[in-house]
């Protein structure tokens, strides 16, 4: 079993990707709502500096026409001086009012400053100062006096607006400007700009920021609740990656599991049972099987001979083989009893009885080749004694399924048929494979063999005939004939039909060579 990854492979986004684009919304909103806010401020401050500075206009206008006009118009007592404080009876030019107005409303208003400057200044007072900003709005006022100039900057989150204004020149100021001495231009004309009207007004965001209160109060509800969900959902990220480590965990020990058991059942039956198409229940069931029975012919002999540790390798390493053969025929091994193996063909896989019964006698064909390659084998290793098996096959109806009890149970075969199989091969001589007529009849149009004197067997009625393999037919009704013949000094195995010329041509001069050396050994004989 694998675990699949939870990111792309299911078309979902990852969370993390999730949790930055929560992120990124929640972080857009306070953006948008300080850019709104920014814009609001700035639109305030421009108002509040534009309706300031009409007021200021306005009221210096009035003061200009209607109280120092008609005082210049009718001279009396009453003087307009800029100094009108140091002599009695005497009220300030408009200037000066602009001034002192200007210093009134920034006395009231602590983030509004007014300024009221020329470059002109009367002979014997202070010039202004007058910064970049100041002296370029006055340079583009005197080229077009109908204009209003602005600046809007911020410093952290303090925003401030400068609005500028030009101061005109209007008849009275005229007429007195240019008949006073100390005057630095006497050459003034109505609507010629004499200076600027500045007003500055500071106001910290936070003014502004407070009105949006139920908003912003919103905005942290939200942020709080996203963050909330960005943390939950890394949470249950967690706990699934947890859950899937978890699991992997547990697959990884099931998985090592489940091959440890394979090793106790056929490849047929664990993949019936893992798959569910068996179910771990008492139950059998009716069919027909062939069935192969196999044992070592003198295996108890060569146990007392042999070591222990070397009977077990040896029979370890027979076993592993003939269970290779088995699986890659498709049969079943029902179980190993001592030296002796036990197989059957048709459950849970059948390809059909006549197939089944070809597959069986094709590996019990295998099995006996494979088994004089390990007696040379094991010859080479020094070991003298060699596996001589004998072998069985019957097809017939048996009981297969589980067998015991509900707590430990066996899946095997039951029946007669599987007992003849025993018997069959308890008639075979080293190296033989001995057939049922029931077997024979099914592949006798593949295989050749003769018959066995009729043997009688205890739970069967009828008397048994028994049939030896002598080889695979071959196109035009010829037999290839299947030679197996083992004693001291001789072990040999020959099937034509699984060799290529090359392979045939080389087995002749091997049997050649040994012709001779029989011939040699008899002539030898003789002379003595």
């Amino acid at each position: 079993m694998t675990n699949q990854p939870a990111t792309s492979a299911s078309g979902r986004l990852p969370g993390w990707a999730l949790a930055i684009g929560v992120l990124l919304l929640l972080a857009g909103l306070p953006l948008a709502a300080w850019l709104d806010l920014r814009n609001l401020a700035e639109g305030s401050l421009r108002l509040q500096a534009s309706d300031l500075n009409s007021v200021i206009t306005s009221v210096r206008s009035y003061y200009s026409k209607n109280v120092v006009g008609r005082v210049l118009a009718h001279p009396g007592d009453t003087q307009v001086i800029h100094n009108y404080a140091d002599v009695p009876g005497a009220i300030p030019i408009p200037a000066t009012l602009s001034l002192e107005l200007g210093k009134v409303i920034g006395e009231q208003q602590g983030n509004i400053t007014y300024r009221f400057v020329s470059d002109y200044p009367f002979q014997g007072r202070a010039p202004h100062e007058l910064d970049s900003f100041e002296q370029a709005a006055l340079t583009r006022l005197r080229a077009d006096s109908s204009q209003i100039i602005n600046q809007v900057s911020w410093s952290n989150l303090n925003g401030r607006v400068r609005l500028v204004a030009p101061v005109l020149m209007a008849a009275p100021c005229v007429s007195c400007h240019n008949s006073r001495p100390d005057s630095p231009k006497h050459d003034w004309k109505v609507g010629d700009v004499r200076g600027i009207q500045e007003i500055i007004v500071d106001q910290p965001l936070a003014k502004n920021l407070f009105s949006f209160k139920y908003l912003m109060s919103y905005f942290g509800i939200m942020a709080l609740f996203g963050f909330g969900v960005v943390g939950w959902q890394k949470r249950q990220s967690n706990v699934i990656a947890g859950m899937n480590r978890e699991l992997e965990t547990n697959n990884a020990f099931l998985a090592a599991v489940s091959m440890k058991i394979s090793r106790y059942l056929s490849p047929q039956l664990y993949k019936s049972i893992f798959a569910g198409e068996k179910d771990v229940a008492i139950q059998t069931e009716r069919k027909k099987l062939t069935i192969f029975f196999s044992d070592i012919k003198d295996f108890t002999a060569t146990t007392e001979q042999l070591q222990p540790e070397e009977i077990t390798h040896l029979l370890n390493e027979y076993f592993t083989e003939m269970s290779a053969i088995a699986a890659t025929h498709g049969g079943t091994v029902d179980k190993f009893i001592g030296d002796a193996i036990l197989i059957f063909f048709g459950d849970p896989e059948t390809k059909g009885v006549p197939e089944d019964a070809l597959a069986c006698l094709r590996m019990a064909l295998e099995m006996q080749s494979r088994t004089a390659e390990l007696n040379a084998k094991w010859r080479q290793e020094g070991i003298e004694h060699r596996f001589l098996v004998r072998m069985g096959i019957n097809t017939g109806f048996c009981n297969v399924g589980n067998f015991g009890s509900t707590d430990r149970m066996d899946y095997t075969i039951i029946g007669a048929e599987a007992n003849l199989a025993a018997r069959l091969q308890s008639i075979a001589e080293p190296g033989q494979i001995v057939l049922s007529y029931e077997t024979y009849a099914l592949v006798s149009e593949v295989f050749a063999g003769h018959s066995l004197p009729p043997i009688q067997m205890k739970g069967i009625s009828r008397p048994v005939v028994p049939y030896v393999i002598d080889g695979m037919r071959a196109s035009g009704g010829q037999v290839s004939n299947l030679i197996s013949e083992h004693a001291p000094g001789l072990d040999l195995y020959l099937d034509p039909s699984l060799m290529d010329e090359a392979q045939a041509a080389r087995t002749k001069a091997l049997l050649e060579r040994a012709i001779a050396t029989l011939e040699a050994r008899r002539r030898m004989g003789e002379e003595i």
